[in-house]
């Protein structure tokens, strides 16, 4: 069994003055930042103006200078990647573009990016313009290879830049240095529904009607990616978002969404950003870690329901691929982990097994991660002689600047890198792996002295009886969180803590707990699950941390608690 850990109540650092909303809500919101009723206005108004983004206009002429030419996308191979290129072919051949096409990277032929390779592929077929989504803004010798063909090339990007910019005709990344744009956090998505959005309002004003509201009838596309690409959700990415669910839930969604959603049993009119990021998310992801993102972006396209039913049943069946390749090497690094024991964990644990698969180390290093509380970098084999490694941080240690320090530490010793705060992507020649590792524990110790690799669990405090009273019921006070968000990366789900008597519990499925409980502090018995925690014997008084939801069970709602941790206080415990 894991060590407990530590819950610390989420505190505000000033109260949320909001008329008429519920003190549960309120506490809530102020909690995560906000102070006034403007930061919960999602309508489309409240976005920063899309003119506000840097070198947008320039993006706009550069597009229209070859409307008559063939353009050519070159997107990423993940969920962002993919809604990127759907939303910007969508919009580009709605507006009336002579010939727009695609390229997307194989991540095990090219690797990330628009790479001199990918791009030779693309001179191939003969475009005066290459546009790159949710990549590029590192990738200076593709660029270079590109305008040495003679092409033209617009670089739209989130991730952050690198101290040389590639050489582009216009580059659109709301992290330029000096960017005063209201949103860094925008993903590659977000960039291209700027770009696009922008676009529109010109064509409109010369003259194509109804070209302004084009890109805004994607923000479904936008909300999936950017809550697949788990960037923070600050008041801007929250609009995106919501008015993209907003979208869905009226049906207003391209039939590969509808699609994806029916395929993981989520109903499309009742979705929350959740099922974007669990349900819709992975099994688009699943093909460009596997095979090729193409059947992604096809199942995007579609506006045949039949057509997209086919293509999210087939990304259905290389997501159950995905995890059973994921359990596999799960099993074998945790066990690596395991063997080091909790007090040799360093500050950044690396990992590397030479049977593993490149396009799922990224989710390994995140499971390892959840376990150890520290940054973790997998790593698998490239090519011959080097390794392909993927980082997921924790809050506090920088992913990307800690590889910056390493590389400028050691050089040399990374080939290639890249990325966020919270994640990054990295490349480095298989007989360096043992002096990186060293090496990247030493950065983070010497960067992030005081970071916290406890895994302490941020609690929203406990929901009161008078709360619960108030609304008439826990299951009223369910569904008012539910649609309190939408909740994602920096504008996190509610996890609550509190006292209950554990009055019956079962292993359901293969490990899953299913319990139910009685607040100590009040009389309503309520049914909870804790995955993956069945087998430890608890009972009497448990301390739990978890979050509240609405369980629908053949059309009957009821609220349920999703357990994250179960802590023993009395008679008799664990």
């Amino acid at each position: 069994m894991s060590p407990q850990r530590p819950i610390v109540v989420r505190q505000a650092t000033q109260p949320c003055q909001l008329e008429g909303v519920d003190p549960l809500l309120a506490r809530l919101y102020a909690a995560r930042g906000v102070t006034d009723a403007a930061q919960l206005d999602y309508g489309l108004a409240s976005l920063a103006p899309v003119g506000s983004l840097d070198n947008i206009g320039a993006a706009v002429d550069l597009l229209l200078a070859h409307r008559n030419e063939r353009i050519i996308i070159v997107g990423d191979f993940d969920v962002d990647g993919a809604t990127s290129t759907a939303l910007m072919l969508r919009c580009l051949r709605a507006f009336g573009f002579a010939d727009v096409g695609y390229l997307v990277p194989n991540r095990f032929e090219f690797g990330y990016g628009l790479t001199p390779e990918i791009v030779r592929v693309a001179a191939e077929m003969s475009p005066a313009l290459i546009v790159t989504v949710d990549n590029g803004i590192s990738s200076l010798d593709g660029v270079r290879e590109a305008r040495g063909f003679g092409i033209d090339v617009l670089v739209t990007d989130h991730h952050l830049p690198p101290d040389e910019l590639p050489a582009a005709d216009v580059i659109v990344n709301p992290n330029l240095p000096d960017s005063q744009f209201a949103s860094r956090n925008l993903a590659g998505v977000g960039v291209a529904f700027y770009v696009m959005a922008a676009l529109g309002r010109t064509l409109e004003r010369d003259g194509l009607a109804g070209a302004a509201k084009i890109a805004a009838r994607y923000l479904d596309l936008v909300a999936l990616g950017t809550v697949a690409d788990v960037v923070p959700l600050d008041h801007n990415n929250r609009i995106l978002v919501e008015q993209g669910l907003g979208r869905i839930r009226a049906g207003h969604t391209v039939a590969g969404i509808r699609a994806l959603l029916t395929q993981a049993g989520r109903v499309p009119e009742r979705t929350v950003s959740t099922d974007l990021g669990f349900a819709a998310g992975p099994r688009i992801n699943a093909a460009g870690r596997l095979e090729d993102m193409s059947v992604g972006i096809e199942c995007l396209l579609t506006d045949d329901p039949d057509a997209a039913g086919r293509h999210a049943a087939t990304l259905d069946e290389i997501n159950k691929a995905r995890r059973e390749i994921e359990t596999e090497m799960r099993e074998q690094a945790f066990a690596y982990v395991d063997s080091l024991g909790t007090r040799r964990w360093p500050s950044c644990v690396c990992l590397f097994e030479p049977s593993w698969h490149q396009g799922v180390v990224g989710l390994v290093a995140a499971r390892v991660r959840e376990k150890c509380h520290r940054p973790v970098i997998a790593f698998a084999r490239e090519s011959d002689g080097f390794l392909k490694g993927s980082a997921r941080s924790v809050p506090g240690v920088h992913a990307r600047d800690v590889l910056e320090a390493v590389s400028g530490t050691h050089p040399g010793l990374i080939v290639r890198f890249g990325g966020h705060a919270m994640a990054a992507g990295l490349t480095i020649a298989e007989e360096h792996y043992g002096d990186f590792a060293g090496a990247v524990a030493e950065q983070v110790e010497r960067l992030y002295p005081e970071a916290d690799f406890s895994g302490a669990i941020i609690s929203d405090g406990v929901i009161g009886g008078q709360d619960v009273a108030r609304w008439g019921g826990l299951l009223p006070v369910a569904r008012a969180l539910r649609d309190a968000g939408p909740w994602g990366s920096g504008f996190p789900e509610p996890t609550w803590s509190g006292d209950f008597e554990l009055l019956e519990q079962r292993t359901v499925g293969e490990n899953h707990l299913k319990m139910r409980l009685r607040p100590v502090e009040g009389d309503t018995v309520v049914d909870a699950i804790a995955f993956n925690q069945a087998g430890t014997g608890y009972r009497g008084i448990v301390q739990l941390a978890y979050r509240l939801d609405v369980n629908e069970w053949r059309g009957r709602e009821s609220p349920q608690l999703i357990v994250e941790q179960i802590a023993a206080l009395q008679a008799g415990g664990a």
